[in-house]
C-alpha cells in the first residue's frame, strides 16, 4: 500500500514540475528563440491550453477504460513529448511539444485521483489524497528549482531529465498497480448510463452555485497564474538574477505553497471555510498589489513567500468546496476544475506578456492579479459557495 502512495506522489510531483518549469526558463528561452516578451508567455500557455482542453474529456472518457493502462500510456506520452521539448529548435516547435505534454498530463493526472480509492482501503484514502496533493506543492518547492539548476548546463537538460523520469514511472506504474477496470454497474445494481461525456456536466451547468463556484475558481487561478507566469522574468530584469539564483528564489516560493497546504486543514478548523477564503483572498490581493513595487530582492522574496503560503492554504479549501457540490460526480468535478485551472493559466500567460510590455511591467500584473482575487471573492460569496462547511447536493 505504501508503494502506491509513493508512486502517486512522484507522478504528481513530476507533472507539477513540468507544469511550472517554463517560468524560470522563460528569459533563457526567449533569448534562445528570439521571441518577443509579449509572445514568450505562450511557451507556458501551450502546455496549460492542451491540459485545459483535453481535461474536459479525459476524466469522463477514461472512466470507461482500465485506469492502469491509461496511466501507463499517459506517462509514456508525457515522457516522449517532454523529452522532445529539449530538442525544440524554434518557438513554434516548443509550443507544439508543450501542448502535447499538456494533453498527456490531462489524461495522466485524473487517473491518480481516481485510482487512489480503487487500490487503497478507506482508512488510507484521505492520507493518500493529501500526499498526492503534496506532490504538486513539492514540485514548486523543489522540482522547479532543480530544473533551473539543471538548466545551468543547458536549457534542454531539465526536459530530458523529466522525460527520463516519466519513463521510469510509467514502467513502475504498470508493474506495481493492479488492473483497475471500469465499474459497469451503479451502487444500486442498475446499469450505468452511457450518456455523452459532455452530458455528465449538465448538473453542474444547471446549478447556480456550481456556476459561481467555478467562475470564482477561474478568477483565482487567472490572477495567480498571470502573476506566476512572469515572476521569473521580473526578477531577472529588475534584480539581474542569473538562472541558478532564480531557481533558489523559486524554491523559497514553492516552500511557501507546500507549507500552506500542510497548514490548510488546521486553519480551516479554526476559522471555518468562509472566513479562511475571505481573509486569505483579501490578504493575497493586497500582497499582489504591493510586492511588485518592492525594490529590495530579499524583501520581495519574503513577500512572495508569504503570498504563496496563503495561496497554498486557499487552493485545497476551494477544491473541497467544489467537490462537495455533488459527491456522486466528483470525478467530473475534478476534471472540470483541472480544465478551469489550466484554462485560467493559459489566459494568464497571454495577459502577463501583454501587461508586462504595454502597461508598465510587473506592477501592472500585480494590480491585475489583485483585481482578479477581489472579483473571485465577490463571486464566491454572492454565489453561495463560500459558506460554512456543509455538503451540498445538486441534482445528478
Amino acid at each position: 500500500m505504501r508503494s502506491y502512495i509513493t508512486l502517486f506522489f512522484f507522478i504528481m510531483f513530476l507533472i507539477g514540475t513540468d507544469t511550472f518549469l517554463i517560468s524560470p526558463l522563460l528569459p533563457t528561452l526567449q533569448s534562445e528563440f528570439g521571441v518577443s516578451t509579449a509572445n514568450a508567455g505562450w511557451m507556458l500557455g501551450a502546455y496549460t491550453l492542451g491540459s485545459a482542453v483535453f481535461a474536459l474529456i479525459a476524466g469522463p472518457l477514461s472512466d470507461g477504460w482500465n485506469r492502469r493502462t491509461v496511466l501507463f500510456v499517459g506517462l509514456l506520452a508525457f515522457s516522449v513529448s517532454t523529452a522532445l521539448c529539449g530538442f525544440a529548435d524554434n518557438f513554434w516547435t516548443m509550443c507544439l511539444f508543450r501542448f502535447l505534454a499538456g494533453v498527456s498530463a490531462a489524461f495522466t493526472a485524473p487517473q491518480v485521483w481516481a485510482s487512489i480509492p480503487a487500490v487503497l482501503p478507506p482508512s488510507r484514502i484521505s492520507k493518500a489524497m493529501g500526499v498526492a496533493f503534496a506532490g504538486l506543492a513539492a514540485a514548486q518547492a523543489l522540482g522547479v528549482p532543480i530544473g533551473s539548476w539543471l538548466a545551468v548546463a543547458h536549457w534542454s537538460v531539465p526536459f530530458w531529465t523529466i522525460g527520463a523520469a516519466a519513463l521510469l514511472l510509467a514502467v513502475a506504474a504498470y508493474a506495481s498497480l493492479p488492473n483497475i477496470r471500469p465499474v459497469i454497474a451503479a451502487a444500486d445494481g442498475t446499469a450505468q448510463s452511457r450518456r455523452s461525456i459532455f452530458l455528465r456536466y449538465a448538473p453542474l451547468a444547471a446549478s447556480g452555485k456550481a456556476r459561481s463556484g467555478f467562475l470564482g475558481y477561474f478568477l483565482l487561478h487567472l490572477g495567480s497564474g498571470t502573476a506566476f507566469a512572469f515572476v521569473g522574468k521580473w526578477m531577472t530584469d529588475d534584480f539581474s538574477l542569473p538562472i541558478g539564483q532564480l531557481g533558489t528564489v523559486m524554491m523559497f516560493l514553492g516552500f511557501g505553497t507546500l507549507l500552506g497546504s500542510f497548514l490548510s486543514s488546521a486553519i480551516v478548523r479554526r476559522l471555518k471555510p468562509m472566513t479562511t477564503v475571505s481573509l486569505g483572498m483579501l490578504f493575497v490581493a493586497a500582497m499582489y498589489a504591493g510586492v511588485p513595487r518592492i525594490a529590495n530582492l530579499p524583501l520581495a522574496t519574503v513577500g512572495f513567500l508569504i503570498l504563496f503560503m496563503v495561496l497554498g492554504v486557499l487552493f485545497p479549501v476551494l477544491m473541497e468546496m467544489l467537490t462537495s457540490l455533488n459527491a456522486s460526480i466528483r470525478g467530473t468535478i475534478s476534471s472540470l476544475a483541472n480544465a478551469t485551472m489550466n484554462g485560467a493559466n493559459t489566459l494568464g500567460a497571454w495577459f502577463a506578456g501583454l501587461l508586462y510590455v504595454q502597461y508598465g511591467g510587473y506592477s501592472s500584473i500585480g494590480l491585475f492579479a489583485a483585481a482578479c482575487l477581489l472579483l473571485s471573492l465577490g463571486t464566491l460569496r454572492t454565489g453561495g459557495l463560500a459558506r460554512e462547511r456543509q455538503e451540498t447536493t445538486i441534482a445528478p
